[in-house]
């Protein structure tokens, strides 16, 4: 068969969002063949997966999901590579099915070999770039429970529609402080801090030796090398100083919330004292997207030259 209709194009474009020249050679290739077609448009869209293998996936969407009946919460970050493929229904369908398929899998599995309906998250992904013609990657998760024999939940917050997602445990002394208004809003507005001001850690216990011998160093440096030199006597105290400004832009515990000028950890004693119980936070998780990830530039003429190759 050396030719086929426009309307059999039509409808293998409709069904695969191939190219209309690549649906022409498909239904030439498989004798007119709908079916047969598919596959073979299949079958060269993952080809053209693996060729994009090398592509930067940097969009996508950080999604959250809580469950277990509030006792436990998941973050993930799904990448692809524009923001306009991020808002297409079929890739945002497959976050929601990575983000559910999360919910029966251990805390360290490998998601890319998860399996959801006899395939796994990776196979489904390939399917995917297959039609939508853009490399797709499971980046990243975690997951957070409210520890066994304890009350408490989890509560989660995403930002800008996916760019950011936050996810917290909050422990109480009873199932009546959990359930309590103010400290469901202290977990809300908490999240949302977390979300605007990124801390690194709860606790200033929690910061890395390192990086605290790293900044006492940097401040050190900087009074030796200070114009106008304070007495080496006063240093220790003004080093001090510095670090405690330090721990407050690291801390979660320790910054001021963004919303009420006042310590998180003050907050939370606040929010403790409404519902009769002590509150406390047990973790959090914040994903953002694309961090870390060094985006290439893309070069036009390449780019015009890929799409006539």
């Amino acid at each position: 068969m050396s030719s086929v209709s426009i309307q059999s194009i039509r409808d293998l474009r409709e069904r695969t969002q191939a190219g209309m020249s690549d649906c022409k050679k498909a239904l030439v290739e498989a004798a007119g063949d709908m079916d047969k077609a598919v596959e073979i448009i299949l079958k060269k869209g993952q080809a053209k997966s693996a060729k994009r293998a090398g592509r930067v996936a940097a969009e996508g969407e950080v999604r959250t999901d809580v469950y277990n009946d509030g006792n436990s919460a998941s973050v993930v970050e799904v990448n692809i590579e524009t923001d306009f493929s991020a808002r297409n229904e079929q890739f945002k369908n497959y976050v929601s099915k990575v983000s559910l398929a999360l919910r029966d899998a251990a805390d360290d599995a490998d998601l890319s070999a998860i399996v959801v309906d006899d395939k796994t998250l990776t196979d489904h992904a390939s399917e995917l770039t297959a039609i939508i013609g853009e490399k797709i990657t499971l980046r990243r998760f975690r997951k957070l429970h409210v520890p066994a024999g304890k009350h408490g939940f989890c509560h989660s917050y995403v930002h800008m529609g996916g760019k950011i997602g936050v996810i917290i445990t909050i422990v109480t002394g009873s199932a009546e402080a959990a359930a309590n208004a103010a400290v469901r809003n202290f977990a809300d507005d908490t999240c949302m801090q977390i979300a605007a001001m990124n801390p690194s850690t709860l606790t200033r216990e929690e910061v890395a030796a390192d990086a605290i011998a790293k900044q006492k160093d940097i401040y050190q440096a900087q009074l030796r090398d200070d114009p106008k030199p304070k007495p080496e006597a006063v240093w220790p105290r003004i080093v001090e100083g510095k670090m405690n400004k330090w721990f407050s832009e690291m801390v979660l515990l320790e910054q001021e919330s963004a919303q009420h000028k006042k310590r998180i950890d003050a907050l939370m004693a606040e929010a403790g004292k409404a519902a009769g119980s002590e509150v406390t936070i047990a973790g959090f998780v914040r994903l953002e997207l694309g961090e870390g990830i060094e985006k290439k530039k893309e070069d036009l003429a390449a780019g015009v030259a890929e799409l006539l190759a």
